[in-house]
C-alpha cells in the first residue's frame, strides 16, 4: 500500500473520529429546547419523581428550572466538545499537507459554504464558553440560541459538503505549460443539489439521535427518559433518511464493498434503535457510533481513487493528482506515528475521568440561576 493510500485511509479516519464525538455535541445543543421542560404532574412514563419541578404544570415552569436542565445538557458535553473539534482541526491540516490540491479545490468550490460553517461554529463554541458567565437572563438567552442555531447549522453543512464530494462536483481541466489541473468549475447553488441537501438533512437527524443516546447515557431521571423516547424517533427518521440517500448515491458511485459498508450502516442503526427501546443506553450509543463511522467509510469507498468526484461529464479529481511530494508524505507519517497515541491516549483518559452520570441536582440553583 502506497503512502497516498494510507494518508487517505488516515483522513477517513480523521473524519470518523469527529463526526462520532462531535456528533452528541451537535444532537446536544439541538435537544436544548425539546429537554428543558417537564412532562408535567402526570409525569409519565420514567418521570423523576425526586425532582420537584416535574410535579408542576408545564406552564407553571419558571425560567431558572428550565436554565438548570439545560445547564445540566450542557455539562454532559463540558469537559469533550473543544476536544472533539481537534479531529476537524486535524482533518483540515492533513488534507492541506497530504493532498494541497484537494484542499485548494474544495476551499475555493465551497468557499461561501465552508466560511457559513466556520462563522456557525465559532458563535456555537462562544455560546458554550460564555453562557455562564454573567447571571443575566437575555445574556444566556442569546449564547443559547448560538449553540442551538450553531448545533443545527453545522452537521447540515458538512454532510451537504461531504455528500457534494461523493456525488460529484462541475470539474473543468485546466493546461498550465506542461502540467495539467483539474478545477471546480461551479458556483453556491451547483452545491444545493437534492442528493447533497439530502446528505445535509440525514448527518443532521442522525446526530440528533446520537445525541439523544449520549443524554440518556450520561444522565438520571427525566432527561434521560424523555432523551430515550426522542432517540427513537430521530432513530427511525434518520434510518429512513440514510436508505434513500446511501441508495442514490451507491447507484451512481457504489462499489461491491460500499454497498457491504452501508448495509452494515443500516444494521448498526436498527441495533441502536432495539437497545435504546430496551433502555440500554451503552449499546443504543455504540450503535449510533457505529452508524456514523460506517456510513464514512461507505462515502470514502466511493470515492477511492478519486479526492473529488466529477459530476456527469466532468473529469474527477484523483488522489494521485492531488497528493504531495513522497517526502512531505513520508514525514508526515512519521509524525502521525508519534502523535496519533497521544491524541488518543489523552481523549480515551477523558472520557473515562467523566465517565459518572449527571442529573439536575448536580447543578447549583441559586448563584448562577439567571436574573
Amino acid at each position: 500500500m502506497d503512502l497516498v493510500t494510507i494518508w487517505f485511509i488516515l483522513l477517513a479516519v480523521l473524519w470518523t473520529g469527529y463526526l462520532v464525538t462531535e456528533g452528541f455535541d451537535f444532537g446536544v445543543g439541538m435537544l436544548l429546547p425539546v429537554l428543558d421542560r417537564g412532562r408535567g404532574p402526570t409525569g409519565g412514563a420514567g418521570a423523576d419523581p425526586e425532582a420537584a419541578s416535574s410535579q408542576r404544570p408545564r406552564a407553571a415552569w419558571d425560567p431558572d428550572e428550565r436554565d438548570v436542565r439545560r445547564r445540566t445538557m450542557l455539562t454532559t458535553i463540558g469537559p469533550h466538545w473543544d476536544g472533539n473539534e481537534v479531529w476537524l482541526l486535524t482533518a483540515g491540516g492533513a488534507t492541506f499537507a497530504a493532498f494541497p490540491h484537494w484542499y485548494a479545490t474544495m476551499f475555493s468550490g465551497m468557499y461561501l459554504a465552508l466560511l457559513v460553517l466556520l462563522v456557525v461554529l465559532i458563535l456555537r463554541n462562544m455560546g458554550l464558553e460564555y453562557r455562564h458567565k454573567r447571571p443575566d437572563r437575555e445574556w444566556v438567552r442569546r449564547w443559547d440560541l448560538a449553540i442551538i442555531a450553531g448545533s443545527f447549522i453545522a452537521p447540515f453543512l458538512v454532510g451537504v459538503a461531504l455528500t457534494n464530494l461523493v456525488d460529484g462536483l462541475p470539474m473543468t481541466e485546466h493546461l498550465a505549460g506542461s502540467t495539467q489541473y483539474t478545477e471546480f468549475d461551479g458556483s453556491l447553488l451547483s452545491l444545493l443539489t437534492p442528493v447533497a441537501l439530502l446528505g445535509g438533512l440525514t448527518l443532521t437527524v442522525l446526530c440528533l439521535a446520537h445525541g439523544a443516546h449520549f443524554l440518556a447515557l450520561k444522565t438520571t431521571g427525566e432527561i434521560r427518559e424523555q432523551a430515550r423516547e426522542v432517540a427513537t424517533k430521530a432513530g427511525v427518521t434518520s434510518a429512513l433518511l440514510a436508505v434513500v440517500l446511501l441508495g442514490a448515491l451507491g447507484l451512481q458511485r457504489g462499489t461491491a464493498a460500499s454497498w457491504v459498508v452501508a448495509g452494515l450502516a443500516a444494521l448498526a442503526l436498527l441495533a441502536a434503535i432495539a437497545a435504546n427501546a430496551k433502555g440500554a443506553e451503552g449499546r443504543a450509543f455504540t450503535g449510533t457510533s457505529l452508524t456514523i463511522a460506517l456510513t464514512v467509510i461507505s462515502y470514502f469507498l466511493m470515492l477511492f481513487p478519486n479526492a473529488i468526484n466529477g459530476r456527469g461529464s466532468s473529469p474527477d479529481l484523483t488522489l494521485a493528482a492531488a497528493a504531495s511530494s513522497p517526502l512531505t508524505l513520508t514525514i508526515m507519517t512519521w509524525a502521525a506515528v508519534v502523535f496519533t497515541p497521544i491524541m488518543l491516549g489523552y481523549t480515551v483518559w477523558t472520557y473515562w475521568v467523566f465517565r459518572r452520570r449527571l442529573s439536575v441536582e448536580h447543578m447549583p440553583q441559586s448563584v448562577d440561576a439567571p436574573t
